[in-house]
C-alpha cells in the first residue's frame, strides 16, 4: 500500500452531475465546499464546470470557465486544486489562477500540461460521456487499458510531467464486468505507473456500476457502503490518490488503514 494515500474531493460546480449532493451551482456555495473538503483532510480539491456522468451533454467554453475559474481561484489559496476539464482553453486558464494539477478525462491535455509545468491525471474513458455506456466493448479490457495508459506514461515522463497519475477510468465506457476486472488488477496499474515514476488514481464513488453488485438496484445516495469497500481495496493495493464525494469517510478510512492497528485501539 502507498505510504499515505491522497484523497481528492470533488467540487462540482454544475446543475447536472449524477451525484446531488456534490452539486452546487453558486461559486460561493462550491467555494464553501472546497473549504470544508480541504478542513476534513482532503490533499486536493477537485473542480470541474461540465459533468462527465454518462448522458451527460457538453458545456460551451464561456460557461464551464464561468463556473470554475472564480471557485479555483479562491480555493487555491486554501491547498492544491485540480481543474476537472477536457478543454484546452479551461485548462489554461484553470492554472493561471491557481490550478496546480490538470484532471484530464480525455487523455489529450499531456502536451498543456508539460508546457505549464503542473500535474496531470491522464484517463482511460471509451467514447464520450453521451454515448460511453452503449455496449462497451473491449478484446481484454485490462490489457487494453493497460497499453492506453502505459504509452501516455511514457509521454509524460519524456517531457518531464511531475506529478503524474494514471487512471483506468471506472465507469467511463465499462460494463460493471470491465470495471470489477480493473479493480481486481489494480497493482497491475500500480506496477505499471512505478515503472514511469507515476501514482494510479481511482475513482468509484457513488459510481453505478456499484448499484448493481447486490442483489437490489441501488440508487445513487444508498452507495455509500460501495464506494467505501472499492476505495479501501483500491488503497490496499497501493493506489496513490482516490477521488471521492464522501471525504470524512474517506479521510477516516485512509488512517484506518495507514496507522498501525495498535495505535488504533490503544
Amino acid at each position: 500500500m502507498a505510504l499515505s494515500p491522497l484523497v481528492m474531493g470533488i467540487v462540482n460546480v454544475t446543475p447536472d452531475s449524477f451525484f446531488p449532493a456534490a452539486r452546487t451551482q453558486a461559486a460561493k456555495d462550491a467555494v464553501a465546499r472546497g473549504r470544508e473538503l480541504f478542513d476534513v483532510g482532503c490533499d486536493v480539491v477537485d473542480v470541474g464546470g461540465e459533468s462527465t456522468r454518462p448522458g451527460a451533454d457538453p458545456v460551451e467554453v464561456d460557461e464551464e470557465l464561468a463556473r470554475v475559474l472564480p471557485v479555483i481561484r479562491e480555493l487555491a489559496l486554501v491547498g492544491p486544486v485540480s481543474v476537472d476539464t477536457k478543454k484546452e482553453v479551461v485548462a489554461r486558464a484553470a492554472v493561471g489562477v491557481g490550478a496546480s494539477i490538470i484532471n484530464d478525462v480525455s487523455a489529450r491535455l499531456l502536451d498543456v500540461a508539460a508546457e505549464l509545468g503542473v500535474g496531470y491525471v491522464a484517463m482511460h474513458a471509451q467514447g464520450e460521456p453521451r454515448s460511453m455506456q452503449v455496449r462497451p466493448t473491449y478484446e481484454d479490457v485490462v490489457d487494453e487499458v493497460a497499453a492506453f495508459l502505459a504509452d501516455l506514461a511514457a509521454r509524460a515522463q519524456q517531457r518531464g510531467v511531475r506529478p503524474l497519475w494514471i487512471d483506468p477510468g471506472i465507469g467511463f465506457g465499462k460494463t460493471v464486468e470491465h470495471n470489477l476486472a480493473l479493480l481486481a488488477h489494480s497493482r497491475q496499474f500500480v506496477a505499471l505507473a512505478q515503472k514511469y515514476g507515476a501514482g494510479v488514481l481511482v475513482g468509484t464513488s457513488r459510481k453505478r456500476f456499484l448499484a448493481r453488485l447486490g442483489s437490489d438496484e441501488l440508487e445513487v445516495d444508498e452507495r455509500l457502503e460501495g464506494s467505501i469497500a472499492t476505495e479501501a481495496w483500491a488503497m490496499l493495493e497501493g493506489v496513490s490518490m482516490v477521488r471521492v464525494h464522501d471525504a470524512v469517510a474517506a479521510v477516516q478510512l485512509r488512517e484506518l488503514l495507514v496507522r498501525p492497528v495498535e495505535e488504533v485501539v490503544s
